[in-house]
Order: C-alpha cells, then structure tokens, then sequence
C-alpha cells in the first residue's frame, strides 16, 4: 500500500515504548540466558568424543572468558537500577563478535556455537524488533566473512609465528568452516532465521503497543468524569496517537435520533478541549453516511477518492462506492481522513473522524487496529454511560422521598397553620381591622411559600413521561395549576396521540411546567390557554397568557432573544436540546405567547 501511504518504521513501539522495568526485566532475563548458554556450551564442549582434537585450546579461553563476561553482566544488572542504552549496545556488540571469533577454532562439523548467533538474534529481537535483528543477522553474516579473508589473507600464520616466539599454543584455525560454500550457506541460515524472529518479534511488540494503547484509553473511562471527560480522553488519545489535525465524533441517539458532534482539534500543547455541537438536519445523513464499511481510509486525489475499508467482520472490502464521500468532503476539508464505527450499547451509534493524520503505518493494519480499538473502548463508553444513569436515577429517587417528605410534612404544616390564621382572621372580623389586615397578608404569604413548595416538589419528582401519557400528563398539569392558583387555565389539543420518543415528551413536559410557573410568578394573568397542535409537519406547543407580557414588543425567536438576553433562559436551553425552534410574541399589558415547534424526528442509518 506504499502508493497510498508511507509506512512509519517502528511506528508501534514510539507509541507504546518500553517502560523502565520491562528494559530491566528483559535485559536480566537477557543475562541469565547468555549464563546459562556458556554453562551448557562448557558441558557440550567437555562431554565431546573428540574433545582433544576437535576444539582449539584458544577455544577454551574464549570460551571461559565469554562465562565471566556473562556473570559480570548479570550482577552489574542485580545491582544497578537501570542499564543505560549505550551499556546494552555494548553488551549486544560482545554478543554478535564473540560466536564469530570462537567459531574459527572448531575443527568439528558439529558444534554447540551456532546457538549463540540465535541467542545474540532472540536479543535483539527481545530489545528492539524487526530491523535491528535483520542487522543483528546481517553484522554476524560481514563478520564472519571478513574474518574469512583475513585468514586467507595471512593472519593465522602470523598468529602462529608470533605465539610460537611467545611458548604459547598455535590457533588451529578450522578451514574447514572458513570455505565459500559452507560460509555461504552458514550466511543464509543466518539471514533465514533473523528474518523469521525479526518478523515474529516484530508482530509480538505490535501486539503489546496495542494492548497498551487500549488499556491506556480503558484505564482513562472514569465514572467521575461523565461522557464528556471520557470522550475528552478517549478523542485526545486518538488524535495524539496518530497526529491528526483534528478528530470528530458523530452520534447519533437512538431515542431521539438528534446527531450530536463532538471536536477535538490539535493545538501546540497536544490535544485541545472537546467542543459539543449539534449537527445542522441537512448534514445529518453525510456524517452518518450509510455504507457497508466498519472502517475506512480515505486519500483524496484530484478528481476521486482511493480506499481501503473493512467489514465488520474485518475482512477487506473491494470496489467500495465512494459517492457518499463527496458529499461528506463538502462539509470537511481533508487530503486524507480515517472513519471508524462505534456502537455504545442501543442508546448511541457513532462514527469517530480522523482527518490528516500524520502517523500511518500500513492502511489495512490500521483500520484492524482502530476496528479492535472501537470494539473495546465502546462498551467501557456504554458502561461510563449506564453508571452515570444509574446515578442520576438513584439521585431522583432521593428526590422523590424527599418530595414526598416534604408533602407529607413542611407542606401540610403550612396548610394546617394556613388554616388556623383564616379562623383567626373571621373571628377578629371588624374588631381590629389592623390586626384583621396583617393576619391576611400573612395568610396570603403562606398560601405563596405552599404553591412555591408544591413546585419545588414537582420539579423534584423524576417523572418518565412517554408518548402515551404525554397529553394526559399535560392536561393533568394544566388541571392542577388550576386548581391551586386560581388561573384558569385550559389546555387544548388537536392530536388525539402523539408519536415522540419518550426524551423529548419529558422535555415538552417540562417545558409547560415551567411555562405556568412563569406565568404564576410574573405574568398576572388571568386566563392561561395550552395548547399542542401539527404545523408543517412540525409538532407545535403554545402557551398563551392574558397577562403584563415580556418587558418587549414584538415577537422574537430564540437566536433574538438570546442575543437580547430576553425569554425563560431554562425553556431556551430546552427548546436547543429538541433541536426546536423557539419563538415569544409580547404585548406588554395584553399578554404573550410562547411557541414552542419541534421538528419530526429523523433517523440516520449507517453501516
């Protein structure tokens, strides 16, 4: 895929590094192996047939030596917190040099030193991964070369000379395993076997970043932080991890099927803060493009895009329609942009957009990875979800009990003294027209602090108001402010039934509760009509009030009355959530009019 996108060299491992203690640990592993392969060497070399003649006294020496060269390594690694990178490069330059000399003076067709080029291989494997264990492989192979032509070239008979003025043994340097056929084909084993457990070792730490970027994401879904800190977490770490330019989320929920985006972009420090945003009804459907790709990867060209996308069932697509990408290129501006479906439980269906990201290694590896990613991040997304909502229902019922506390006793002591002042104020009748004042005044004030409880105690009530009891709720509403104001009030529909999810009919509820509390506490009014009725397609809810009216003239939409600072700021943020429209008609002394018009709901599919 190299026309598509550069592939990163060990793109993986700057992602997840090595931590501290797994450089220690491996690097004492590492030492109690190179210990234990000289100790079973030393035994293979004494239990020998042929030991006399098959092995040079040179051997024995190196051989001893690459012993305590091994054990002062692992006690350096006992005793010392930490190895330096330079130590290790050290340590693994022994490694690759001492197989090479202590080779030279076997004259055995057999011999245990070929064990040790795998090990110095499985080291580097272990330290690093795929191209220092190919050039592990590649030193070891110029190595013994080189050390072949220095030998033809004269250097054993140099050596000889020099030990025999010195009393000292002749090398014995093996021919036999310096000859171009058996060099060559030692070459290739060597070439074979390191790229084998490079790439093994290669896939094994590909493996683990990725686990470790995933329980890195997991470890960051806290409760406490809401699905917004979550998705702060979770978005950032995408962004970062693949240095897009910018991340965005599209979800959609299935209650109300309003599609909610949520940004990141990328700023010097990292990863910005997460911005919510409604999608506009046009764009709805070219985010939430339906298309049989989990996930995609998308380079724009000068005419068209080129893909690569996988199923869900990870398996890759071919000759994917890219139609729906130039309608979604309309709203985003990108050269290249990764999309991958999330799932959170059967509340909210999403699709995570990365646009220009900088680090991509092989497109179809990545989309395997993200496609793992959404996966298992989505359900700890759904579960940070769930709790909250746990939460908040455990904190309406508290609200409940106390609700009903509060009915069962501030409220009907209220009542009872309420009570107790009108007998006082009929039997002192005439007598004492000040005293008969004051005690009215005070009667009048108790009735308020009851309606202002009797409000705080509905507001209190978690109250799940579905399509099916929507117009009686609101009927029932109407009927009982009624009744304890003295307003009359009426409310009136022209739906026999209503098909709404059951979030929005417990807004539109809301909504008129705190409509006829307005109207209580601030309007004067008379006579309050209600009223839900079809217009355009659109579901309209009107509250009309003979009342003072607004402190304006005029009738005014929601964009105008937040600029204004005018209207019931709670009903504003309300309508905005139902992505309604919110609209105030005010004759100030004659009245207002609140109009309150939700759009049908609209369902995104996507595949």
């Amino acid at each position: 895929m190299s026309w598509i996108v550069p592939r990163f060299r060990n793109l993986w491992r700057f992602r997840a590094p090595l931590s501290s203690g797994e450089i220690r640990r491996t690097e004492r592993w590492l030492a109690t192996a190179r210990v234990a392969l000289s100790i079973a060497a030393v035994f293979a070399v004494w239990w020998e047939p042929a030991s006399g003649a098959a092995y040079s006294p040179w051997m024995y020496l190196l051989l001893a030596l690459y012993l305590v060269h091994g054990v002062v390594v692992m006690l350096l690694l006992r005793f010392r917190p930490q190895s330096t990178p330079a130590f290790r490069l050290v340590v693994h330059s022994v490694d690759i040099v001492w197989p090479v000399l202590i080779s030279m003076f076997t004259t055995a067709q057999r011999g245990p030193f070929f064990l040790f080029f795998v090990f110095v291989m499985v080291a580097a494997a272990y330290r690093w991964g795929l191209w220092e264990t190919v050039g592990t492989a590649a030193a070891a192979v110029a190595l013994l070369w080189t050390e072949a032509l220095a030998v033809r070239a004269g250097l054993e008979q140099a050596g000889n000379a020099w030990l025999r003025v010195v009393h000292l043994p002749p090398l014995k340097v093996s021919m036999r395993q310096l000859e171009p056929q058996q060099l060559f084909m030692s070459s290739v084993y060597l070439m074979v076997l390191g790229g084998l457990l490079a790439y093994m070792a290669e896939n094994q730490k590909k493996m683990r970043a990725e686990r470790a970027v995933i329980i890195r994401v997991l470890s960051s879904t806290r409760v406490e932080a809401g699905l917004s800190g979550t998705m702060q977490q979770i978005l950032g770490e995408i962004l970062n991890l693949y240095g897009a330019r910018r991340v965005v989320s599209a979800s959609q929920e299935t209650n109300s099927y309003r599609v909610f985006l949520a940004e990141v972009n990328r700023s010097a420090e990292g990863a910005g803060a997460l911005r919510w945003r409604e999608a506009l009804p046009e764009t709805e459907a070219k985010y939430l493009f339906e298309s049989p790709a989990d996930v995609l990867y998308a380079v724009r060209n000068s005419k068209s895009f080129q893909t690569v996308a996988l199923d869900r069932a990870g398996n890759r697509l071919r000759d994917v329609d890219t139609g729906f990408l130039d309608a979604f290129a309309g709203l985003e501006k990108f050269d290249t942009m990764v999309s991958v479906a999330f799932s959170f439980g059967r509340e909210w269906s999403s699709r995570v957009f990365l646009f220009d990201p900088e680090m991509m290694g092989e497109p179809e590896e990545e989309l395997h990875f993200l496609q793992e990613f959404g996966q298992q991040v989505g359900p700890a997304v759904y579960n940070v979800y769930l709790m909250r909502r746990l939460r908040e229902r455990a904190g309406a019922l508290e609200r409940a009990r106390f609700a009903r506390e509060l009915h069962d006793g501030a409220i009907q002591s209220l009542i009872a003294v309420e009570m107790q002042l009108d007998v006082l104020r009929r039997q002192s009748g005439t007598q004492s027209p000040v005293v008969n004042s004051e005690l009215g005044r005070i009667q009048k004030l108790l009735r308020e602090e009851v309606l202002k409880l009797r409000e705080l105690m509905q507001a209190m009530k978690s109250f799940e108001v579905n399509a099916e009891r929507l117009l009686s709720f609101i009927s029932d509403t109407v009927e009982r402010f009624r009744r304890e104001t003295g307003i009359s009030a009426e409310f009136a529909s022209e739906l026999a039934r209503v098909e709404l999810p059951q979030k929005v009919c417990r807004e539109l509820a809301r909504i008129v509760q705190e409509s006829l509390v307005n109207v209580r506490k601030h309007s004067g009014a008379h006579h309050v009509l209600v009223r839900l009725a079809q217009r355009a397609g659109n579901l309209q809810l009107t509250v009309e009030d003979d009342g003072q009216g607004f402190a304006f003239a005029g009738r005014l939409s929601g964009e105008e009355l937040e600029t204004m600072g005018k209207g019931p700021a709670i009903i504003r943020e309300r309508v905005r959530l139902l992505a309604g429209e919110l609209t105030i008609e005010s004759n100030p002394g004659h009245g207002a009019r609140l109009e309150v018009r939700i759009p049908p709901m609209r369902k995104t599919n996507h595949g």
